[in-house]
Order: structure tokens, then sequence, then C-alpha cells
């Protein structure tokens, strides 16, 4: 009885793989053998499932995508729920955006202008309607207090994102840099000088304000030593961005520093380095491998909350340092009650957080071995026949 599909499929994982693809079909009789050279076959051959269907996905790559599409909708609830939350209380503090743009001394007539251009003579709700179908459509508004003229609120929020994530990202550079290899030696050697020397500077780092720290790094390196320029120097090259990186990844750092120290020491507790030295694997391979590869995740978890933080301003380093960034814009949107850029702020804010969490989730699928495993769990491919 001829069958409608294929009835079987030679299928091997890739370290399986020959130098040919073999497919047995049925689809009349008698049965046909279709042998390819692997010269002429793709991925996609290999890319066979249980029962001779195609599109089989790696298991990791599958968790990813169930995990992005369940933090799909979270993260839809959180940035509404923020950016509504910032909409009314905007709507509900005392004051007039017309008096602190316009000033005091404009005539009232012009003040009204002026509500009506920004829609704040309107009810409240059908405001809110407003405000979230422009967000819909990525519309986030015009400001009318940060410049003299009209400035969208994009434009503002594309020129302070790149400052704010290169500082970002330097500062989170200098935090991994210290407190990764000095927290693991620190733990290795606990209660040993090295030790003792690093719980000193994570409770050093920990009790000084940055802007205590921040004016004195600025001082020492501009004005005692001459090697980096001043605040008012144009921010070309690396040189303007190594002090407001030292300053706020050595206050990083600090915090960082004690989570790996505690994770390193959790882990070595555990039975498996007991019995990694046991079959005589050196200290070194053990430390490395064994227990820092078993101790990322509650560092995972500090990094991310520490770049979703800098991802949303650095305000003071970014004050003291006179460099432009999402913080300085929220700050100023704030001080000048100018709606549309706080809005739009807290919007990019929420955004930043949410692809950080993002990351984070993922990077625990490629650090932890467990974690993948629970993802093979029915979904595991067919042995290949022999």
């Amino acid at each position: 009885m001829p069958l409608s599909r294929p009835m079987a499929a030679i299928y091997s994982t890739p370290s399986e793989w020959s130098n040919s693809l073999i497919t047995v079909t049925s689809v009349g009789c008698p049965i046909k053998v279709i042998e390819r050279p692997r010269a002429e076959l793709s991925a996609t051959d290999f890319a066979v499932g249980p029962n001779g269907r195609p599109g089989y996905v790696h298991p990791v790559i599958r968790l990813l995508q169930r995990l992005l599409f369940e933090r799909l909708g979270s993260a839809l609830v959180t940035v509404i729920g923020s950016v509504s939350l910032v909409f009314l209380a905007l709507r509900l503090a005392p004051g007039d955006p017309a008096d602190n743009i316009l000033g005091d001394d404009a005539p009232e007539v012009a003040k009204e202008a002026f509500r009506q251009r920004l829609g704040l003579d309107r009810p409240l709700s059908q405001q809110y309607g407003d405000f979230l179908s422009a967000l819909s459509r990525g519309d986030f508004g015009d400001s009318y207090g940060i410049t003299d003229r009209p400035v969208p609120v994009a434009s503002l929020l594309a020129d302070a994102l790149p400052a704010t994530v290169e500082l970002a990202g330097a500062a989170m550079l200098v935090a991994v840099l210290i407190a990764v290899p000095f927290g693991t030696w620190a733990a290795a050697r606990q209660h040993g000088p090295v030790d003792l020397a690093t719980l000193a500077f994570a409770m050093l780092g920990a009790a000084v304000p940055v802007f205590w720290s921040g004016p004195v790094v600025l001082y020492v390196g501009t004005v005692v030593l001459g090697l980096f320029p001043g605040p008012t120097a144009p921010l070309i090259g690396l040189k303007p961005l190594v002090l407001p990186a030292l300053v706020l990844g050595a206050a990083l750092a600090a915090k960082l520093l004690r989570t790996v120290r505690a994770s390193v020491l959790e882990a070595l507790r555990q039975d498996y380095v007991l019995a990694a030295r046991a079959r005589g694997l050196g200290g070194a391979r053990v430390l490395l491998v064994h227990v820092l590869g078993n101790a990322w995740i509650p560092i995972l978890t500090v990094m991310g909350l520490q770049l979703a933080g800098l991802l949303s301003g650095a305000i003071v380093t970014e004050k003291v340092f006179a460099r432009p960034g999402l913080g300085s814009l929220l700050l100023e949107g704030i001080a000048r009650r100018d709606y549309a850029v706080v809005q739009g702020c807290v919007v990019a804010v929420t955004l930043a957080y949410v692809l950080v969490n993002l990351l984070i989730d993922a990077a625990y699928v490629l650090v932890d071995p467990r974690l993948r495993r629970g993802s093979d769990q029915g979904a595991r491919a067919p042995e290949p026949l022999t």
C-alpha cells in the first residue's frame, strides 16, 4: 500500500555526520534509497526531526525563542505601566509647564495658546489616549523647554543615548576587570592579605559617594597631573571617557566584587570541586573551569542590575564631568516640566531595563548547562540508524 509521506529518514547529530546522506522513502513500490555526497548537501538537509519531518531546531535555540516570547508580554506591560504612572504623576503634580517654559512674565494669551498646542486644555482621559496613540506610532512629541525652538524628543534621545551607552559600557568593563579577577583571587585565598585588601576596597568603594570621588579624581587628573582634558573640552577620542569611566566603574566594582567573592566561596564548598581535585586537576583549572564556571549566575544578576541602572543615566557622573547623556536630559526635563522629554526618557529607560533583563536571561541559558539539559526533555533528536 503506497504511503503519502516518507516513512523514515536517516538522522544524525553533527558529530556523527558521515560523508553522505541516505534517505529511505516509501512513496510507492519499490522502496527507493537515495544517496548524495556530502559536498552536495547543505545544513537544511540535516535539519530533519523525528519521523522525517524537517525543521529541527537546536534545544538551546528553542529555549531562547520561548524565553523571548514569554518576555515580550511582560515587557509590554512594564513599558505601558511605567509611562502611564509617569504620565499621571506629571499631570497631577503642582505647577504649570507654561509658567516654567514661557516664564511668569509671559502674557496669559501666550500661555493659553501654549497649553492648547500641548493639548493640556483637554480632559485627562483624552490626553492619555492621545499619548498612547502617539507612542504606538513611535512619536514622543516635541520639546519646548530644552532649546529655544521646538525639537522632536526622538532627536534629543538619539543625541543623548550614544553618550550614555558609551559611558555605561566603559564603566561596566572597568567594574568587571576589577571585580572578577580580584574577587576570585580573594575567595581562593580567604582570610589572606589579598582577601582583606579586597574587602577593604569594597567597603571603601561602597562608602565613598560618586559626587565626592568624581571631583577629586577630576581635579587630580586634569589639574595636578594634566593628563586628561577638562569638562569643557570636546568629547573627542577616549581621553574624555577615562576619568568618568574609572570613577563610575570603581563604584560598581565595589559592589560587584563582594558578589563575585561570595559566589566563588560558595562554589568552592561544593562536592564537584573536591572530586576535581581528587582526580589530580590543577588548581588554576579547577578555579577557572569548575568553580568560576558555576558561579556566574549571581554575578550576571548583579551585572544586569548595574548595567540597567547605568543605561538609565549616571546623572551625578554626567553632571560632574559635564557629559551629555540620558540622565542629564531627564533631569533637565524634570526641572523645566517638559512633559514630552520626561516621558520619552522614561520609555527609553524602561526599554533599557527590559532589554538588559532579556540579555541576562539568555546568558543564564548559555552559562548554565542545567537549563539547556532541561530544554532537551521531550525534544531529543532520534538516534542514527545503523
